[in-house]
């Protein structure tokens, strides 16, 4: 028998774990696993939200079946996003259930029929319309780019319980815990934070949409596609999502840098130790060369201040660190406080380049910018000291 997890008497946890895939999108990497969250409500009619990645459909099937009453089917499918994590496996669960009806709006049609030819039975909701399945009613609310342009949620509005697509969703799989009273809430908001700033961040905008949306809905239960079911306190992934989407930060730096030889790795240990002498311990480092981008993006969106620091390369930008600034730049975080250092053999243009791309975000950029030629001198050192110090006291003030 599979583990499911009840949520009311009548509503189901019905998600499973994906330990084997290693890279999220073929992007991000999974080093605790990921869960792909689908929900069963049985009254009268029955109805599934959301599947599950088609690698996980033997389990998942069997979840479903241990549930279902005996001779009863699925009524609907309700699909609160189309990428295939999620609806891999409505093409073959269409073929356990013919009769089986999918609710989803006009953008989810063409998603159907451009990954599974499905025309047929395909229901278009829009924005408040409802769905009586008999005990339960079903709400629907269209949350467009969060992060996809289908993307809605399924309030159930009896039990008050938000099905919310991949809003409010989190790296890392579910360990025995389902619910956020049954893990260590802590480590999972780190992954939320990893997850949210790759995966949805870009769409901070449309996300402050959808949450202004929630505004007058009670939540007892906010029921995500990835991670815990937050049946405690709901609201403080709301919190959590609403303070990310704005862009704030927290009183900390993140010093993003690379290092061919070591040389700028002197200097990026002098801006350190100058903003530690400012009184700020939240310290983030990354050598670019040894962490993912994914993490990088992660804390460069946790903390007001950003050092990026590099060698030239071939006239350019040492390419690691290029990587980095371009995905940070898809991102479009504002409001950061940022210092540039780097260092040069024969020829400059990291400097520069790290500028602009400063300049190019509208990041306050601080002083001085620290440009080396070969091996830091003492003096130059101390340059990044005080770049160290003078960013400190900018992500301090108010």
């Amino acid at each position: 028998m599979h583990t499911t997890a009840p949520i009311t008497d009548t509503v189901h946890w019905v998600g499973v774990n994906d330990w084997q895939t290693t890279l999220f999108e073929s992007l991000w990497p999974l080093p605790y696993g990921i869960s792909y969250n689908s929900y069963l409500i049985l009254d009268e009619q029955v109805a599934l939200i959301d599947t599950v990645k088609e690698d996980c459909l033997e389990c998942y099937l069997e979840k479903i079946q241990q549930l279902l009453p005996e001779e009863k089917g699925i009524d609907y499918l309700i699909v609160n996003h189309m990428e295939p994590d999620h609806s891999g496996a409505i093409g073959i669960l269409k073929k356990f259930y013919p009769e089986m009806k999918i609710i989803g709006n006009k953008q989810t049609k063409r998603f159907l029929d451009g990954f599974f030819g499905i025309t047929e039975d395909v229901q278009a909701v829009a924005e408040g319309e409802t769905l009586d399945l008999g005990e339960h009613v079903l709400q629907f609310t269209m949350t467009p780019m969060v992060h996809w342009p289908e993307t809605m949620m399924t309030y159930e509005t009896g039990d008050k319980i938000l099905f919310s697509g991949d809003a409010f969703g989190t790296f890392g799989a579910l360990t025995g815990g389902v619910f956020d009273d049954e893990v260590q809430i802590s480590w999972y908001e780190d992954e939320t934070l990893r997850y949210f700033s790759n995966i949805v961040g870009k769409y901070s905008r449309m996300t402050q949409k959808a949450l202004k949306k929630l505004d007058s809905i009670p939540l007892n239960v906010i029921a995500s596609t990835h991670g815990p079911v937050w049946r405690r306190n709901p609201q403080r992934i709301v919190e959590i999502y609403d303070h990310w989407s704005r862009h704030k930060a927290e009183e900390g730096v993140t010093i993003v840098y690379g290092s061919m030889y070591g040389n700028t790795t002197r200097m990026m240990e002098a801006v350190a130790r100058g903003i530690s002498e400012t009184g700020i311990s939240n310290i983030y480092r990354h050598d670019v060369s040894v962490s993912h981008p994914s993490f990088v993006i992660r804390d460069v969106w946790r903390n007001k201040g950003i050092v990026l620091g590099g060698p030239t390369y071939d006239q350019g930008l040492f390419p690691s660190l290029a990587s980095i600034t371009d995905f940070l730049g898809h991102k479009e975080l504002t409001g950061r406080v940022a210092g540039v250092f780097g260092n040069y053999g024969w020829s400059g243009g990291a400097v520069n380049t790290l500028s602009q791309f400063v300049e190019n975000r509208e990041w306050e950029n601080v002083d001085p910018i620290v440009e080396v030629n070969c091996t830091p001198t003492s003096k130059d050192l101390e340059e990044c000291r005080m770049l160290g110090r003078h960013l400190a006291e900018r992500v301090g003030s108010p």
